[in-house]
């Protein structure tokens, strides 16, 4: 049967490590005027007592007793909270998801499994994901960068979770201050609720931290369709609140089945022409003029296996791109290029399409049915070309050298962290 939730994200201004403590009679409020008309309450990333941890010890006891009062606030309002803290335990401190229940008691913690950049130099890794039970339901709790790993949101809800729930820290470059951008605001997060069937609630802060982290705000919550019911600004703190329901979760899953290691043969770029119609008589004079190697069409295998000799390649369906997992066996046994033929309607072509190349680190090319276009998407998950109207072959240029590339920040690689997940669920 199902059961509405109240959901609160609390986007907070961001506060140096040295203001902790100046600053959390303002979190506490921001907090206790949430959780008057809410029933879960979701707070940023390292708010206790900051994300930029550094090298210095944590207080213990200053962050015991800022827990405490979170706990008095969950406890007068019958709300769960969900705050993002720095966690003395064993093994080192982790960056930690604590979730209090609506009684105040600690229902259970989610330790950040992928680190990213910096913080793995002070924070020791996560080595379990289970879903954290509570008064108003099953959580699936991950930490910011884990949402960069498809298999860790499927792994909770294929464990029990109703929900996800994302403290994070979503930084950004500020390379346009009126538009920041973060791969997982503008895009992961749907598609993380959309695979999964299940709502999904992050709360992000905003301004920086020591004048060299910037964050993009952005704080969401995000209905089990993947539509957005409420957003943050990009710079301005705030609370942003909306009702979900949670159902039974009906996730996009696919049986799984082992794949065969595969070697590029090339390691040069390769440029590639794409079309969604059946290639004309005279494709092999276009591509000279074009300076184009290959060409791709769904009603030509042929050309499909000339091109899969050189560059591994697998041609698959809707079934295995909408599970998170589906095309995971294929990036790690070593293929470049996924062609994917699929029925689904815009945008959610273009969105799963982007999101699988960015958090696989492959190229995908895209024969969209309903449209009758085709499009290529490359590691980064930007759109390189795709057909349209009367422009009926367009081409691209993969090179393979870029799925190689699987750090996506200093020390933070993509590989690594499904890797880690594989062996954890295996």
């Amino acid at each position: 049967m199902a059961r509405s939730i109240r959901a609160a994200a609390v986007q907070l201004r961001a506060h140096d490590r040295a203001d902790f403590r100046a600053s959390l009679d303002r979190i506490v409020d921001a907090v206790r005027a949430a959780a008057a008309t809410a029933d879960l309450v979701v707070l940023p990333e390292g708010t206790l007592p900051g994300y930029v941890l550094g090298y210095a010890p944590i207080d213990e006891r200053e962050i015991a007793g800022a827990i405490d009062r979170l706990r008095e606030v969950a406890t007068r309002s019958r709300t769960v909270i969900v705050a993002g803290a720095a966690v003395a335990a064993q093994g080192g401190v982790r960056n930690s998801a604590l979730v209090i229940d609506a009684d105040g008691a600690l229902a259970g913690r989610a330790d950040k499994f992928f680190l990213w950049h910096f913080d793995r130099r002070w924070f020791a890794r996560g080595e379990d994901l289970a879903p954290i039970a509570t008064a108003i339901g099953v959580l699936g709790v991950f930490v910011c960068a884990d949402g960069r790993i498809p298999t860790i949101a499927r792994a909770l809800v294929d464990r029990g979770a109703e929900v996800l729930v994302m403290p994070t820290a979503w930084v950004t470059s500020g390379r346009d201050p009126d538009a920041l951008e973060n791969v997982q605001a503008d895009l992961l997060a749907r598609v993380r609720a959309y695979e999964n069937g299940v709502p999904f609630v992050a709360a992000n802060k905003c301004g920086s931290e020591l004048g060299m982290v910037a964050y993009c705000g952005k704080s969401q919550i995000v209905d089990a369709s993947g539509e957005r019911l409420a957003i943050a600004s990009q710079h301005d703190p705030e609370t942003v609140a909306a009702q979900f329901e949670i159902a039974a979760a009906k996730p996009h899953r696919t049986p799984i089945r082992p794949i065969e290691r595969r070697a590029s043969e090339t390691r040069a770029p390769v440029r590639i022409a794409i079309s969604f119609d059946a290639l004309p008589a005279d494709i092999d004079d276009r591509l000279r003029l074009l300076d184009d190697r290959y060409a791709l069409s769904p009603s030509d295998p042929q050309r499909l296996s000339a091109l899969d000799r050189d560059v591994p390649l697998a041609r698959v369906e809707d079934g295995v791109v909408l599970d998170p997992a589906g095309l995971v066996a294929y990036r790690r046994a070593g293929y470049q290029l996924i062609c994917w033929t699929t029925d689904l309607a815009a945008p959610w072509s273009e969105r799963i399409a982007r999101a699988r190349a960015l958090e696989l680190r492959i190229y995908l090319v895209v024969f969209d049915r309903p449209r009758r276009r085709a499009f290529a998407v490359d590691p980064d998950g930007a759109i390189l070309a795709g057909t349209f109207d009367g422009y009926l072959i367009a081409g691209f240029a993969l090179d393979p050298r870029r799925t190689l590339q699987t750090l996506v920040a200093p020390g933070t690689d993509v590989a690594e962290g499904l890797e880690r997940v594989s062996a954890i669920l295996t």
